[in-house]
């Protein structure tokens, strides 16, 4: 049995149609979803609009399957590090170690990224590079994406149901194409003491991830946090026994701004190692990204620019961590090239 962990003071389980933006002490509550109520797709909807993050309990996926894939990454990022530098090198899977991306990000962690697509001739490189039973950690790794995938598709479906589209696959389909260009992430965060200054040391510095939507779990340590609607940062409180969802820049540019993609980082933790473990769900590489016409009111006009996941991806990765990603393509508006003591006014 899966026992799930009572809601914090951050944290508010939304059993009831969400009406107001809730708060508690000056600080955002982070939403809770319970996928086997029937508010669910109402709740999603809200939560991708207000937060663009959110905890989704009752999910289905055993604490087993969670534990034991776990288990098996804390054993790789154990070895000695001349152990762990023999695995295949992050190009851009495989094992990494403080470098985060290509430009010169760096954070406190150490990492594994995968392709979904397991039985690749790259994939299978990279387990058989792994000390140990290398099959026993794949089947694990394609259990454990297999059972995310379905939970990621279903919280679309949900999503698209709450919206009320017409076609419920509208976002869950990107996921579900043979050719979705989905990774999967394991991030180990070990200990890092305070530096002289005492300040919050980095493990993976601000950004929103760029595919559709992404899945998270953690063990039971603090690190992740969030930037609200003022830029705050609000720490997420952690629980193993569930998973934490993003927006991701792709589902916004879909929703022509509606869902908010979320920016987030972890800070590490001085006394214990943190392990977390994501799936990014992304579209085929020629899938072309636009605003849905069946998401614009009346009158609305698109924010975005139409691109294919290959053009964005491209662009994304050649960016730094914090920069922001979608600027790029984003429409100039009208209001941007009237004077402002125009606007408002007819001009005729």
């Amino acid at each position: 049995m899966v026992i799930y962990s009572k809601p914090s003071l951050l944290e508010q389980n939304f059993s009831t149609p969400i009406r107001t933006f809730i708060k508690h002490q000056q600080k955002t509550i982070i939403p809770v979803i319970d996928m086997s109520n029937p508010y669910a797709k109402h709740n999603i909807v809200k939560a991708c609009e207000e937060y663009g993050f959110f905890k989704v309990i009752n999910h289905g996926i055993p604490m087993e399957l969670m534990s034991a894939l776990e288990s098996e990454a804390v054993k790789f990022f154990s070895l000695p590090q001349f152990e762990k530098d023999k695995a295949v090198p992050a190009s851009p899977f495989g094992y990494g170690n403080k470098k985060v991306g290509p430009n010169g990000d760096v954070g406190w962690i150490e990492y594994l990224l995968l392709s979904t697509k397991l039985d690749s001739a790259s994939s299978s490189q990279l387990f058989n590079s792994l000390r140990g039973n290398p099959d026993f950690f794949r089947s694990l790794v394609k259990s454990y994406i297999g059972s995310v995938k379905n939970l990621a598709t279903e919280v679309l479906r949900l999503l698209a149901d709450g919206l009320m589209m017409q076609e419920r696959n509208v976002f869950s389909r990107l996921l579900e194409d043979e050719e979705s260009d989905s990774i999967f992430r394991l991030n180990h965060y070990p200990p890092c003491p305070p530096p002289p200054n005492h300040r919050n040391t980095v493990g993976f510095g601000e950004h929103t991830d760029p595919q559709v939507i992404s899945v998270l779990r953690s063990n039971n340590i603090t690190g992740l946090q969030i930037a609200d609607k003022n830029g705050s940062w609000i720490p997420v409180p952690p629980d193993q026994n569930s998973f934490f969802i993003n927006v991701g820049d792709s589902l916004q540019v879909m929703s022509n701004g509606r869902f908010k993609s979320v920016k987030h980082r972890v800070i590490q933790n001085s006394m214990k190692s943190r392990v977390s473990m994501i799936y990014f769900g992304g579209p085929p590489s020629s899938e072309r990204i636009a605003p849905l016409p069946s998401l614009l009111a009346e009158g609305e006009q698109s924010l975005y620019k139409e691109f294919t996941w290959s053009e964005y991806k491209t662009s994304a990765y050649k960016s730094r961590l914090a920069d922001n990603r979608l600027c790029k393509f984003e429409k100039q508006q009208l209001s941007r090239k009237i004077p402002l003591e125009y606007r408002g006014k007819v001009i005729g």
